[in-house]
């Protein structure tokens, strides 16, 4: 389906839920995995709107961050987190966990690359999604990609990220993979003082998040949610 924004979503009708806001695929997975994730590990700030991501001045930092991103699905926030990486001097080591990958038809009818204007960097999508699993793929100089095809709570890394995106549907839905189990394995899999980002602002997924250790705050949310959550692995010492 077509979102606000003019970038596809895929629709579940069995569950009437998106991969993303039909207020605007694109514009949700800047504001909340870019602005309010990867901008702020990286301390710096971009100016957006519903339709278009405007970068004000080139950042030069050089750090090494590592992702985590919790349901990888249609790859768009794995392809605009690439996006980044042209603008930054910034190396970015992406793990993208998925039980379930989307068919290749529908990667073909995804309309990422003419809307975000990324038509030299086509080839980049169809990749991330055709790569094999379980091997880490250089994409880049500063893009390097790993698909792991398993369930969420199957996740076993310790101390080895930066940054999450946790993008899973919703709790109506899939209300266990929004539980203390799953928010203790993105704890212990963060480094200390790694951030954890997702689209929810509800209060039992901020309460399951703050009963492991996370610090939370509320955001202002995407185009049509009022608010986000955005949670720190806090350095207690």
């Amino acid at each position: 389906m077509i979102t606000s924004d003019g970038s596809t979503t895929i629709h579940l009708p069995d569950w009437n839920e998106q991969y993303h806001s039909k207020h605007g695929a694109i514009q949700e997975a800047y504001h909340v995995f870019i602005k309010a994730g990867l901008e702020k590990v990286l301390g710096s700030s971009t100016k957006s709107n519903q339709n278009t991501i405007l970068r004000k001045n080139k950042i030069t930092q050089t750090n090494n961050i590592s992702i985590l991103e919790i349901g990888f699905g249609t790859g768009l926030n794995a392809f605009i987190t690439f996006l980044e990486t042209e603008k930054v001097a910034t190396k970015i080591d992406y793990v993208g966990v998925e039980a379930y990958p989307i068919s290749e038809e529908e990667v073909e009818k995804l309309n990422y690359i003419s809307i975000l204007k990324a038509e030299k960097h086509q080839e980049v999508l169809k990749k991330m999604h055709s790569l094999s699993w379980e091997e880490k793929h250089k994409i880049s100089e500063n893009f390097s990609l790993t698909k792991k095809k398993q369930f969420f709570e199957k996740i076993k890394e310790n101390n080895a990220f930066d940054l999450i995106y946790f993008d899973v549907f919703g709790a109506k839905n899939q209300p266990e993979l929004w539980t203390e189990l799953i928010f203790s394995k993105m704890f212990t899999a963060l480094k200390e003082n790694g951030i954890l980002v997702t689209y929810s602002a509800k209060g039992s997924v901020r309460r399951a998040m703050e009963s492991v250790g996370f610090v939370v705050e509320r955001l202002q949310g995407p185009l049509g949610k009022r608010e986000m959550l955005r949670a720190v692995k806090k350095d207690v010492q």
